[in-house]
């Protein structure tokens, strides 16, 4: 059967086949289904994808294997950090989609996902990155021709911004509990509001004593931007690099080896040892603190400085102004200068004691600005000067409109 417009369907025994033309060339294909409305639907996607210059006859045949395929070997070309956590979410998503094919994985399947994820107790934010890795998947393969389209997957709100913080007390309380190797390490970060890993990787050729500088290189950070923090100008920060310098430069000469980390533990780079960090929270009286709070510390602390919100992302990493401000939390300072804005509007209302009388308000109320200025003025001692007075006289003119005519008096 022939449909004008679309192609040709036709019966082959029980099934129904379709044929179209594309590009000067004819192609027959199974719709395998004796159903001839699904034959229809076929040739309405083909028809679709031609309209668009994509005609793919093999999208059926691209499966979950294929995908994963294409992210992995993309991860790889652009050196991203992120491939060990990818290859974890995959690990998850095949076991649900690994006997799929891209087209069957629909966003009615992948909410479907999303709520057995939830209940096997996995995080919202886990289940939003493993669903974020399965549509960057689809996206390379739309973008080689692989698949028709790239279909809108849901998505799940995620509400795990942390709000924790510490002060110089809390800080100097948590040092005591902390093993000695583990001290420096904490304060630095601290101090300079650097990640662990950025921190865990720092050796002594990035410390420049002579400048009093700390770098970060280009392509070692999270954003790939590089970082110097002036340290000569912070005078405890100062004393941990030399404190450091010394002891590392002692154990390097006892061991008659280079030790290039400035943070180690006996000359090994810290492989940072969660156990113990939970142990001297719980005794310092912090439970739940992690070493990112120094992060957040961090910022609250320039923001209290007055250090102007662009120097102060030059010095932590952060790269848009969005994700500081989710560090701050709220700058207290503005806060601040806000209410004591506030209180200079009403002066008189800081005043104690201060009494109006009833009539006397009322009198003040009641009066025309004019006059009351004039009283103003006389109680001060000045002259009062009478204004020429002007006023407004509407006039009806022969069009029944209202016109004013100015007189003066």
């Amino acid at each position: 059967m022939k449909t004008r417009g679309m192609g040709s369907i036709v019966r082959r025994g029980r099934v129904y086949w379709v044929a179209y033309w594309y590009r000067g060339k004819q192609y027959r294909e199974s719709a395998g289904s004796t159903v001839r409305a699904d034959a229809v639907k076929l040739l309405r996607r083909r028809q679709a994808e031609m309209s668009r210059g994509q005609l793919n006859r093999d999208a059926e045949r691209v499966g979950f294997d294929q995908l994963v395929q294409l992210i992995t070997a993309d991860y790889r070309v652009n050196e991203r950090k992120s491939l060990a956590r990818v290859r974890g979410d995959v690990a998850h998503l095949r076991e649900h989609f690994g006997r799929e094919r891209a087209v069957d994985i629909t966003a009615a399947r992948v909410s479907a996902y999303i709520a057995a994820r939830l209940e096997a107790g996995a995080a919202p934010a886990t289940i939003k990155h493993e669903v974020g890795a399965l549509g960057r998947m689809f996206t390379l393969a739309y973008r080689d021709g692989l698949v028709p389209n790239r279909p809108p997957f849901p998505s799940i709100a995620v509400r795990n911004v942390r709000s924790g913080f510490v002060g110089d007390a809390e800080l100097r309380t948590l040092l005591e509990h902390l093993p000695p190797y583990m001290r420096p390490f904490t304060e630095f970060a601290y101090f300079t509001g650097w990640r662990r890993g950025e921190i865990r990787s720092l050796t002594w050729r990035q410390v420049d004593f002579r400048a009093g500088t700390v770098r970060l290189e280009p392509g070692t950070t999270k954003n790939d931007e590089g970082r110097v923090f002036p340290f000569s100008v912070h005078p405890r920060l100062k004393e941990i690099l030399e404190e450091q310098r010394r002891a590392t430069s002692a154990l390097a000469a006892e061991r008659g080896a280079v030790i290039p980390w400035v943070f180690h533990r006996n000359g090994h780079q810290v492989a940072w040892p969660y156990d113990s960090w939970r142990t001297a929270c719980r005794e310092a009286g912090l439970p739940g603190l992690l070493l990112h709070d120094m992060r957040r510390s961090a910022v609250r602390n320039l923001e209290r400085a007055g250090v102007p919100r662009s120097w102060a992302m030059k010095l932590t990493g952060h790269k848009t102004e969005s994700v500081y401000r989710r560090y701050a939390i709220v700058c207290e300072a503005d806060l601040s200068a806000g209410v004591a804005k506030l209180a200079a509007l009403h002066p008189g209302v800081a005043q104690t004691g201060l009494v109006i009388p009833l009539r006397k308000a009322a009198g003040e109320r009641t009066g025309t600005e004019p006059a009351q200025s004039r009283a103003r003025i006389a109680e001060a001692g000045a002259e009062v000067i009478a204004p020429q007075r002007e006023d407004w006289r509407p006039q009806r003119d022969s069009n029944s409109c209202y016109r004013r005519e100015r007189a003066v008096s």
